[in-house]
Order: structure tokens, then C-alpha cells, then sequence
């Protein structure tokens, strides 16, 4: 393997990315940079996601960028904001001792306006969503007919998110005589006619096969009836909390909008991406997400393309994908630079032929994994538990005069009855129900396509038997607190305040009334407005389930060695959008901390230290997910 000097990068790349860490060039890298130095040619690349194609073309373009000339020399047009953002912060950083180049990012939903200031400075290299950069053009804000060198990243993303009309308007004026280079993780007969009308007898490179999986993850499946795949999400989590970085990936916004509260109310460190946040809020998630402070992030389809996020132990799908092809971009985002990744799939039997369908076009062999009992989750738990007690430092410098009087009682006990009485505060948290909880998994029948017995219905209740939780688009916000917004409730639904159980947060609230009063409640709000604002009320969630499956045999679990693969999704074009979303601004959850292993979840989950606020945002969703091909993005 030749390291970056062989390959032709120049000294000042060189510090740049041996600052950041680079030691060796990936496959890609290796056989891109000396094709784009040395012989001028385009370039027809197949890779996966996180290979390091960013490196691979932006090395070379910023050795072959002239700082002197002040016109835009290099297009990178890419799907979505967030891969925009990723490669104008890789190219700035292997630039840092280039002087004068000067990268733009320009996409959807940030200010028009700054973005035309900063071109107006000097851009050399310009890295743009379709959707913004013909925004720009119509505006004759950007002039592009005189660019050296256009990249199209992720290009299979752009055409399967709508953008083929987009991208042939942009190539057609750019100038005749350019490079192109063109990187997708799967090679359909679009992006092939792309190349042929827009490449001129390009080197074609290819690291791996066409829709092949990442050799670095093992792809596992576990098959659960419906009604009990967020148990049985719940479960897969706690079994492996210790190392768990994961993304979530859902079939709507809704689904995505609710597991993610769910799993917030429940104690996880969790927090959701889709379409209806705005650019800030999407930004703030996504910071969260990469600095650890959200372990778990749940995401539609679209909302997670172009997520670059390193470190990745666990892509998780709680649906099967509709587009097969998206299996590979998924689960791609584990297992990156040669770490090893699980891509981990909660399905029920229906989804068994698609199951099929995957292996036999992506190229991975799935194993079948059980999910853990509620009993090996405790084990495993109080296993590490014991094991960070033993491995912990004693710090003597905190036990002073005041501390040690304090605990003067707790040094008169026997050790074993010391250890007894600290160890049930953490075990008693589990209740009978947890400990006595039951099988989740099916056996039997799942590759088989056949049917499911049960449906994922009814909707979650409340706190208590005999209730149904409302969600509410009003908050804290609209000056509510939970005195005022219980009474304001009430006296629209004519009933008693006393019947009602609130919880107010940032722009939204939820109540949790009687069943008899629900219609009632919904009816009255649902519709009408307050300080000009539209309110917004339905009943929020999904009914709680225990159900249990057959089963019973010895687990052989996913997730321990990074184990996890992706979970069924619904064939056939469902609909992406027509749920809750909520409205615009910060929501703050109420911090929850505790030590050890409890944490009072309702499947006893396992946490320690303390959590806070996330965000939330948009207006009402609607339309669907494509099952063909979508309509537009507009970044």
C-alpha cells in the first residue's frame, strides 16, 4: 500500500491530514488521487458510504485549485445539508495550510442572502445541494460556466431523492471542457446514462461489488410479532448499553417522532432527525449526536441522508426499507475506516421474502439472532455494574473529617449486609413484572414471507388504566404553565380540571384525561385557535403491549460483539408524513438522573447519570414516501 506522498498529495495537504490522523489511504483514495493528478481524465466512482471519498477527490482539487484566480473553479454537488456542510468542513480542514482557497457551502434552509455575501467574497470551491444552487442560478447569484472540475457525491441519493432533472440543468451550464467526477455506492442504469451523457470516456474504479455490503458488518435479524418490536427495541438496546452509538431508522415521521419520545420518557439518551425540524434544529440534534450527548438517534429515510457521523456501533432498522438499494446506504453507516459494525433488523414474518430479497441484492448473508429475556438483560447489567464497583479508584483525597463522620453509621455494618443493602436499592428497581417478563421472539416461519398474526394498533394510554394520553400543539411558549394550560383545557372541553393529568413542555403539551372525555377534549381543541396560533390535538402514541411468542430455546444474542442488524418495514410505498409533528422551538424534558444500573423504565431499563433537553420542530407533514421515486427534496 503507498502511503498519501506516493500518491502525489502535496506537502501542505500532507501536514493538514496528518494533523487530522490520516496514516494510510483507504482502497478509494488510493486508486482516485493518482487517476485525478496525473492523468486528467473523469472518473466513474463505486463506493460505499464512508470509504473516504470526500478525501479521495478533495485532495486532488485542492492541490489543482490556482488561490490566484478568484472565478469558482470546482462544483461538489451533493443530496442533502447535512453531507453539504460535512465536505465544505473536510475541505476547509485539509486546506488549513493552503492559504487562499476559500470553500462556500450553499443549501436549503439557511439565509439565501449570506450565502450570496459569501460568494460575492471569493469562492473557489463551491459545495451545493441541487435544490439551493439553482435557487442561485435563477437568481444570477452564481455563475458556474467557468469551473474546472465538477463532483456528483452520493449520486444514486440525488436521483432516488427526486433530483435527476436538477442535476442535468446544473451540468448543462457548466462549460464544455471540464473533469467529472462521479461517486455512488450503487451503479442503476440512471446514474450510467448520466456518465454517458455527461463523461467523457471516464476511469471507472470500483471498491467492492455493485449494492455489496461492508465486509466490517454483521448483519443480524431477530423476528418479533409487531406489537412487540418496541419492547423487544427496548431490550436490544439494554442488552448492549454499555458501547451502544446508534442510529434508528423508521418508516415515517411520525413513528420516528414517537419512539423517540418514547424511548426519552423511558430514560435513553435518545433524540430524533426528520424533515419537519428546521435547519437550526437539525444542526443542534445532529451536534448533540456527534459530541455522545444523544446515544441513540432515530431517522427516516430521507432525513438521515448525507449523515457523516463517525463511530458508529449499531445501525438498527425498526422497518425493512421499501427500496432495497437502501439496505446498503443504511447499514453503511457503521463500520467505518475498518471498525467493525452491526446493522441490526427487528422483523416480522411478512417481511421474511424481502429478507430474501436483500441478501440475494446486496450480497450479505443475515444471522438469525434471539432477543435477549428481561432476565440475561438484568444479568448482563449487574455483571458490569459489579465490574465498574471492583475497577473504580478510590479517591482518598474526598474522604475528609466531615465524610467520614457521616458515614461512621454505614462503618458499623457487616460487609456482607453493607453490600446486601447497596446492591437492593439498584435490584429492587426491577419490578416482578420485568423480571417475569416475556419472550419476545417468534420461532418459526420468519423467512417464510407468511402472515403475521396481531397488528401494531390501538394507542398508547396514559398514565393509568382507563386513560389515553392527547398531544396538544401548545406549550410553554404560548405562556402556559401546568396550572393555567390544566384550566385553559377544561374550560374549552367543559369538564373538570380535576380529571385531567398534565404535562406542559417548550411548544407542546400532552393531557391525559378519561376515555369518556378524549372526544370531547379533541373536539374542542382540535382546529380552533389561541394568540393567533392554530391548535393542534390527537391522541398521542401507540397502545403498550406485553404480548408474548412462542419460544424458548437457549439465546444466542444480537448485539454482543456489536450486535444488531435492521428491522421490517412495510412493502409498498407507505406514507412518510400525515403525523404529529411538533410545532417549531425547544422542548426541555425533565432531567432525569441516577446511578448505576435502574432507571424505572417500563421494561426496567439500566442507566446512570443525568440527561436533558432536546429539540424538536416544523409544522404538520404530509405527503409520502416514494416507492417508486419521491418527489422532490427541496434543500
Amino acid at each position: 500500500m503507498k502511503n498519501f506522498s506516493e500518491l502525489g498529495v502535496e506537502q501542505s495537504l500532507l501536514n493538514a491530514i496528518q494533523e487530522l490522523g490520516f496514516e494510510n489511504p483507504t482502497p478509494i483514495q488510493e486508486q482516485t488521487i493518482p487517476v485525478f493528478l496525473e492523468t486528467g481524465r473523469d472518473i466513474l466512482g463505486l463506493a460505499q458510504t464512508g470509504t473516504g471519498k470526500t478525501a479521495a477527490f478533495g485532495l486532488p482539487i485542492l492541490q489543482l485549485i490556482n488561490p490566484s484566480a478568484r472565478h469558482i473553479q470546482s462544483l461538489v454537488i451533493c443530496p442533502t445539508r447535512e453531507l453539504c456542510m460535512q465536505i465544505s468542513r473536510d475541505l476547509a480542514s485539509y486546506s488549513k495550510h493552503k492559504p487562499g482557497i476559500n470553500v462556500v457551502a450553499v443549501y436549503g434552509g439557511a439565509s439565501i442572502e449570506g450565502q450570496i455575501r459569501d460568494i460575492k467574497r471569493g469562492a473557489h470551491i463551491i459545495v451545493a445541494t441541487p435544490g439551493r444552487l439553482m435557487d442561485l442560478m435563477k437568481r444570477k447569484a452564481i455563475n458556474i460556466n467557468e469551473v474546472n472540475f465538477v463532483v456528483l457525491d452520493e449520486a444514486d441519493e440525488m436521483l432516488n431523492m427526486g433530483f435527476e432533472e436538477d442535476v442535468e440543468y446544473i451540468l448543462g451550464h457548466t462549460p464544455a471542457e471540464k473533469r467529472v467526477c462521479l461517486f455512488s455506492a450503487t451503479m442503476p442504469k440512471a446514474i450510467r446514462n448520466i456518465g454517458n451523457r455527461y463523461m467523457n470516456d471516464p476511469v471507472e474504479i470500483s471498491v467492492g461489488k455493485s449494492n455489496s455490503g461492508n465486509v466490517n458488518i454483521t448483519h443480524q435479524y431477530a423476528t418479533v410479532h409487531a406489537k412487540d418490536k418496541y419492547a423487544a427495541l427496548k431490550r436490544f438496546v439494554d442488552f448492549n448499553s454499555e458501547d451502544i452509538y446508534a442510529i434508528i431508522f423508521c418508516t415515517t415521521r411520525m413513528e420516528t417522532q414517537d419512539i423517540s419520545d418514547k424511548l426519552i420518557k423511558d430514560g435513553y439518551n435518545a433524540d430524533c432527525l426528520h424533515g419537519d425540524l428546521s435547519q437550526a434544529q437539525r444542526e443542534k440534534v445532529m451536534s448533540r449526536f456527534r459530541h455522545h450527548a444523544i446515544k441513540i438517534l432515530l431517522a427516516t429515510d430521507v432525513a438521515a441522508r448525507g449523515i457523516d457521523v463517525s463511530g458508529l456501533t449499531h445501525v438498527i432498522h425498526y422497518h425493512l426499507p421499501d427500496d432495497i438499494e437502501n439496505y446498503t446506504h443504511r447499514s453503511g453507516r457503521t463500520g467505518r475506516a475498518g471498525k467493525l459494525g452491526v446493522s441490526f433488523t427487528l422483523l416480522h414474518m411478512r417481511e421474511g421474502g424481502r429478507l430474501k430479497d436483500i441478501e440475494r441484492m446486496s450480497n450479505v448473508k443475515f444471522e438469525k439472532v434471539l432477543i435477549p429475556s428481561a432476565q440475561d438483560v438484568r444479568d448482563k447489567k449487574l455483571l458490569a455494574f459489579t465490574d465498574t464497583i471492583i475497577n473504580t479508584e478510590i479517591e482518598d483525597g474526598v474522604f475528609d473529617a466531615h465524610v467520614m463522620k457521616g458515614i461512621e453509621s454505614l462503618m458499623q455494618l457487616e460487609k456482607e449486609e453493607l453490600l446486601k443493602k447497596f446492591l437492593s436499592l439498584e435490584l429492587r428497581r426491577f419490578s416482578v413484572d420485568f423480571a417475569n417478563a416475556p419472550d419476545l421472539n417468534v420461532q418459526g416461519g420468519d423467512r417464510q414471507g407468511g402472515r403475521e398474526g396481531g397488528r401494531e394498533g390501538g394507542r398508547e394510554r396514559g398514565g393509568r388504566s382507563g386513560e389515553q394520553r392527547i398531544f396538544v400543539s401548545l406549550g410553554k411558549k404560548d405562556g402556559f404553565d401546568i396550572r393555567s394550560f390544566k384550566d385553559w383545557v377544561a374550560d374549552s372541553a367543559n369538564i373538570s380540571w380535576k380529571d385531567l393529568h398534565v404535562d406542559v413542555s417548550g411548544v407542546y403539551s400532552f393531557v391525559d384525561a378519561k376515555d369518556e372525555h378524549v372526544p370531547s377534549i379533541i373536539k374542542a381543541l382540535n382546529g380552533m385557535t389561541y394568540k393567533e396560533r392554530p391548535v393542534r390535538a390527537e391522541v398521542s402514541g401507540d397502545r403498550r403491549s406485553s404480548g408474548s411468542s412462542e419460544g424458548g430455546e437457549r439465546r444466542s444474542y444480537g448485539g454482543g460483539d456489536r450486535g444488531g442488524d435492521r428491522g421490517g418495514r412495510r412493502s409498498g410505498g407507505s406514507s412518510e408524513g400525515g403525523g404529529r409533528s411538533y410545532g417549531g422551538g425547544e422542548r426541555r424534558v425533565r432531567e432525569r438522573s441516577g446511578g448505576g444500573f435502574g432507571g424505572g423504565r417500563s421494561e426496567g431499563g439500566f442507566r446512570g447519570g443525568s440527561r436533558s433537553s432536546d429539540s424538536r420542530g416544523g409544522g404538520e407533514s404530509r405527503g409520502g414516501e416514494r416507492s417508486s421515486r419521491p418527489k422532490r427534496r427541496n434543500d
